[in-house]
């Protein structure tokens, strides 16, 4: 009887710590569940898009590229006998680059000089005769036409002797070369490519509304992103009278490089257009901005939920960008917190 009682006491024990021990599985999965809740929230800071005067000038990206830039070929055919330019040399305009061989052409100069000069004593000879009236006057002009044809031919030889010396056309800078000392060329074999870098050409893309505020010789702002912060005069030389297809237009401005040549050929700058004047535009701070200007979003947050959002930006400022499409005024967006966000979050104001 004793056996049973205290068999029975262990079954209940056994049974309470099971029913504890379930009870309170049971809370921590309930306590788990509104932690998750409650994580799900993701605290962020939020700012609302107002609208507000700005000062109409405006800044826009483009690359820089070399003032002038050719690929220099052959005008004549022989073997390289020099090469006194290489790659990454300096060049001034008619200094001498390579010189071919050019025996051959010396010797046809030679020949076209004594034929000029023995036509040039026919016809003195010829028109002694013809003031003599010993010869007709057809026979005195088939001379002269003779001496016009020999020189003629002298000119071509001196030219085609001229043009085994390889001058360069413009001054600037060899940025690649295609021949070496024993290469053979022929008529427009590829010797140099040379780009002038001392002047530079900014290209950028304005939109319709500025593209009126821009006119040439317009004195510009300019910066390299590359150049550690240093500016540089541009002058507009060129605006395009028609727009491509994304109602954009082209607009050149010429920069004079620094002493050292700094400004490369493809690197990326921005130019700012000084325009005296205000507007109205719709201004969001630059840290809502997802992504790059180029191709910006932002997290708009509507019933308490974050929703990723494609905007066009216009004027970038220091501290804040114009929104052109995307975003209402009075709309809520957020300023930080967007890395921990994605679409559909819920958001909770710090």
């Amino acid at each position: 009887m004793k056996k049973l009682f205290y068999i029975l006491v262990v079954v209940l024990l056994i049974g309470a710590a099971a029913y504890t021990l379930n009870k309170n599985k049971q809370e921590m999965a309930t306590n788990a569940a509104v932690s998750e809740l409650k994580s799900e929230a993701i605290p962020v800071s939020m700012a609302e898009a107002k609208v507000a005067k700005i000062d109409r000038s405006f800044t826009a990206q483009g690359n820089f590229a070399p003032i002038q830039s050719l690929t220099l070929m052959s005008e004549t055919s022989g073997q390289v006998q020099r090469v006194l330019k290489r790659k990454g040399d300096k060049v001034r305009a008619g200094e001498l680059l390579v010189q071919v061989e050019s025996n051959t052409m010396a010797a046809d100069v030679a020949t076209a000089q004594a034929n000029y000069e023995k036509a040039q004593r026919d016809l003195g000879r010829f028109e002694n005769l013809a003031a003599g009236e010993a010869i007709t006057k057809r026979q005195l002009e088939e001379v002269r036409l003779n001496v016009n044809a020999t020189k003629a031919q002298l000119v071509a030889a001196r030219q085609r002797l001229a043009k085994t010396r390889i001058t360069a056309p413009i001054s600037g800078e060899i940025n690649e070369m295609y021949i070496e000392v024993g290469s053979f060329l022929n008529m427009g074999t590829k010797l140099y490519d040379i780009v002038n870098v001392d002047r530079l050409k900014l290209k950028v893309k304005v939109s319709e509304a500025e593209v009126l505020m821009v006119k040439k010789g317009t004195k510009v702002k300019v910066n390299a992103n590359a150049g550690g912060g240093t500016e540089y005069e541009g002058t507009v030389t060129a605006i395009a009278a028609q727009s491509d297809a994304t109602l954009k237009y082209d607009v050149e401005i010429e920069v004079k490089n620094a002493a050292n040549n700094n400004l490369k050929a493809g690197m990326y700058g921005t130019a700012f257009f000084e325009v005296a004047d205000q507007r109205d535009a719709l201004l969001l701070p630059r840290q809502a901005i997802v992504g790059s200007v180029q191709n910006p979003s932002v997290y708009v947050v509507q019933n308490g939920k974050a929703a990723l959002r494609k905007v066009k930006v216009g004027a970038v400022m220091q501290d804040q960008v114009e929104i052109i499409e995307g975003v209402q005024a009075g709309e809520k967006v957020v300023q930080s917190g967007q890395i921990n966000l994605r679409e559909g979050i819920q958001v909770t104001t710090l």
